[in-house]
């Protein structure tokens, strides 16, 4: 496997085409003080869209990126775009991080550094790990998938073929949202090449028993309740994303504030920031995420991931079983919060 170092460096006339669309932004009206209950509040998209246009800077953003070692490299056919940060102790773990949508590479950055040199941040230096950290097919500066069939268990043995090609016959992995996919069948399906797994979103299906629900905590059926209300009232994105992401593309590839809109109102929705966003992101960081996508003009084929995981009947993933040993972070705003009896039907649960 061929490995080239990669620096981002994204031309002018990109940025500058990019600020003159800002510019010529055409916003729609909305329901007089329906704030967020429609979608993305149309003052907070006012006001995201000057801050882009006239103060965020690319290029610091572009430079802190840069700190890490980039990386392409070509498996099976697929140019790979990845992080790659050597760690620094006395046995680094490899540890392989996958993101979902819509994340990207750019969303690890407050962790890479303490995984990879954890002596450097008040850590003991026997735990670091080499971490490597891809693009997600489609998504930031990976290559865009030009045939079907690129789904979670594909990307999967991808990973694999990376892994073992930088050196490492067995390694780590931890994932979430769509991570969290490719990261369960990488411990379903190459278990002879994963130490274990840890997982910020465990996608676990009751099991085909009749005592599925028997001797659930009030807790855990609440934590259910809430994600019946996700499916009824916000996963219309992963329809439209799972049926007709060609048609959906138009619009976010054409215009950066249709993309910012699509975006920034799943970080709202999604995260522990009662209802301000900025609680927990700041607009540059909302806004450096949402470059890797528009940028490489990567918002169709990143929610092309969606339609592919669908025709293959494996979103979610169904009958899999992870028997290497699996670590799970359930966090109380998670959208996923399956009752630990069902995940235990799925993954061998250490933690």
């Amino acid at each position: 496997m061929r490995v080239d170092p990669f620096r981002i460096a994204v031309p002018d006339a990109v940025l500058a085409d990019l600020r003159d669309r800002l510019a010529r932004t055409r916003f729609p009206d909305e329901i007089s003080g329906s704030g967020w209950g429609y979608g993305t509040a149309l003052a907070y998209m006012r006001e995201l869209v000057a801050y882009w246009r006239d103060r965020y800077d690319w290029r610091a953003a572009e430079a802190r990126l840069n700190r890490f070692k980039h990386f392409r490299a070509t498996v099976d056919g697929f140019g790979i775009h990845f992080i790659h940060e050597r760690g620094v102790g006395p046995a680094p773990l490899p540890l392989v991080i996958t993101h979902g949508w819509p994340d990207s590479v750019a969303n690890f950055q407050k962790v890479i550094g303490p995984l990879a040199d954890p002596g450097a941040h008040g850590g003991d230096p026997a735990d670091a790990f080499d971490v490597v950290v891809p693009s997600m097919p489609g998504y930031g500066f990976y290559d865009h998938p030009r045939e079907p069939g690129m789904e979670a268990s594909r990307i999967a043995e991808l990973w694999v073929e990376l892994m073992r090609g930088l050196g490492y016959q067995r390694f780590g992995a931890q994932g979430g949202d769509w991570g969290s996919m490719v990261t369960t069948y990488l411990g379903a399906l190459h278990a002879d090449a994963l130490i274990g797994i840890h997982l910020n979103m465990v996608v676990a299906l009751p099991p085909d028993t009749p005592d599925a629900f028997d001797g659930l905590t009030p807790e855990e059926l609440a934590d259910l309740g809430s994600m019946d209300d996700f499916l009824k009232t916000g996963s219309g994105y992963s329809q439209i994303q799972g049926t007709r992401p060609q048609t959906l593309g138009y619009a976010l590839n054409d215009s950066p504030a249709g993309l910012a809109a699509w975006i920034v109102e799943k970080y709202r929705a999604w995260s522990d920031c009662d209802g301000d966003v900025e609680r927990r992101y700041t607009k540059d960081e909302l806004l450096t995420n949402i470059m890797l996508y528009w940028v490489p003009e990567a918002a169709t084929s990143s929610a092309r991931l969606y339609c592919e995981a669908m025709r293959a009947g494996r979103f979610p993933p169904r009958d899999v079983r992870v028997t290497v040993p699996t670590g799970c972070a359930i966090f109380p705003r998670e959208i996923v919060k399956p009752p630990r009896k069902w995940a235990e039907c799925r993954y061998d649960v250490r933690r």
